[in-house]
């Protein structure tokens, strides 16, 4: 075959239905007068244009030049729509907006409740994603994910770029490929510990913490509050639970949509040493935890998560900054603290004449126009998202849990398991879930 590689790719794929009601045939195969090959300019749809989704309007240049173009927006509130969303096809309803065969790329940055659904319905529509972290709110929506971007050649990315950029891994005061260069090496020896905590450059962000005794508000008659919650269990309406509106962002504090700064910014920080210990098809076998009671509803601090590997590396989220002066790194001959200031003499100038990992796939567009996996694709991105998603079991259950990396299911511990596949409110199904 012959032609664009995204033409050859949708022609000889089986599309599924973006949801069960409709069957889509993207304008991959239509063709038609007037059509621009994506290999030209690849045309985008954006779910969710609040706070963050605000940021993914522009996102129309990739490898310093425009590759894409906006051509239509979905959201639940219609005041969003007529201010954010001019000169674009407009849709209060996604699953429209999906449907549109002239639709190549779909960005997903709404809260993490609807994130599985949303991913695995353009996956289905033919679409390539562009999704916000967390990847997935459970598990089993990350495990569904992976396997629908495997059945139709999905091109996914998420939208956390420590791994693949040149910026500074937070407080290493380097870039993610160099503290690849070193691990790899050997030069800190085998097992690591890793702590993530302020000491080493992290904020793990608290202050995402729900309200309690919420009383009922009114429901704003430009909100379609029965679509924000979508798969997620009925609650009266207020305005701190949403945080569609002033507050911004206060949904994080609610476990039904997120999971407080745990959830917002875990990926951020664990998806670079997952990376970094070259650990991208596994999961940690043991989560530990020291936290108070969490509420069933709210999100409360912690004080720490310990993620443990069956080769005996370890990763300590250090929540209260109860670990002071703690390296990022330490093995059994080194140590490497913040600003990669070390015990072991001229590391960085050592690091610098180490080889290059090999090199991964930056630029998303180009990926999308190649069928190329971008550097965090859906695989590495699941696993990065299962280490977030196990501690928030651990920290709601109060309690250690052994997790086979295999399975992808914990160890005979009935109510853990539980919240991989979470239920979802009707008329939502997670597609491939146990019935």
């Amino acid at each position: 075959m012959s032609g664009n590689p995204i033409s050859r790719r949708a022609t000889i794929k089986t599309l599924g239905a973006a949801m069960a009601s409709f069957q889509i045939v993207p304008r991959h195969v239509l063709g038609g007068q007037g059509y621009t090959p994506p290999s030209e300019m690849i045309t985008r749809g954006v779910i969710g244009i609040g706070s963050q989704g605000s940021k993914h309007l522009g996102k129309n240049v990739s490898g310093g030049k425009k590759q894409a173009v906006l051509t239509a927006v979905s959201d639940v509130d219609t005041i969003r729509l007529k201010e954010k969303g001019k000169g674009v096809r407009q849709y209060q309803d996604w699953r429209e907006m999906i449907a549109q065969p002239d639709i190549d790329v779909i960005h997903v940055p709404t809260p993490p409740h609807w994130h599985g659904l949303m991913a695995i319905a353009a996956a289905n529509a033919g679409k390539d994603i562009w999704c916000e972290k967390p990847l997935t709110r459970t598990i089993g929506e990350g495990k569904e994910l992976v396997k629908a971007c495997e059945k139709n050649g999905t091109i996914l990315r998420v939208n956390t770029f420590v791994r693949v950029g040149e910026s500074n891994f937070y407080g290493t005061g380097s870039t993610a490929k160099e503290c690849r260069k070193l691990i790899k090496s050997g030069m800190l020896g085998w097992p690591l510990k890793v702590v993530v905590s302020g000491d080493t450059g992290f904020v793990w962000k608290h202050g995402w913490s729900g309200k309690f005794n919420l009383k009922p508000d009114k429901v704003p008659d430009t909100l379609d509050y029965d679509m924000w919650l979508g798969p997620a269990p009925w609650k009266p309406y207020n305005a701190h639970r949403t945080g569609v509106y002033n507050p911004k962002g206060t949904f994080r504090g609610y476990w039904d949509y997120d999971g407080g700064g745990l959830g917002d910014m875990a990926m951020h920080y664990l998806d670079p040493i997952q990376y970094v210990l070259g650990k991208d098809h596994t999961s940690p076998v043991r989560v530990e935890v020291d936290t108070d009671d969490q509420h069933p509803d709210v999100v409360r601090p912690w004080r720490r998560v310990t993620l443990k590997y069956a080769d005996g590396c370890e990763i300590i989220l250090d929540g209260n900054k109860s670990i002071p002066n703690a390296p990022l790194f330490e093995g059994p001959k080194g140590k490497v603290y913040k600003g990669f200031k070390s015990d072991i003499p001229n590391l960085r100038t050592k690091v610098a004449q180490l080889p290059d990992p090999a090199p991964m796939e930056t630029d998303f567009f180009k990926c999308v126009r190649e069928r190329k996996k971008f550097g965090l694709d859906e695989v590495k991105a699941h696993r990065s998202t299962t280490m977030v998603n196990i501690s928030k079991i651990a920290l709601r259950l109060n309690r250690s849990l052994d997790f086979d990396p295999v399975k992808q299911e914990f160890v005979k511990d009935e109510e853990a398991n539980s919240y991989i596949y979470q239920p979802m409110r009707g008329p939502w199904t997670l597609p491939g879930a146990p019935v």
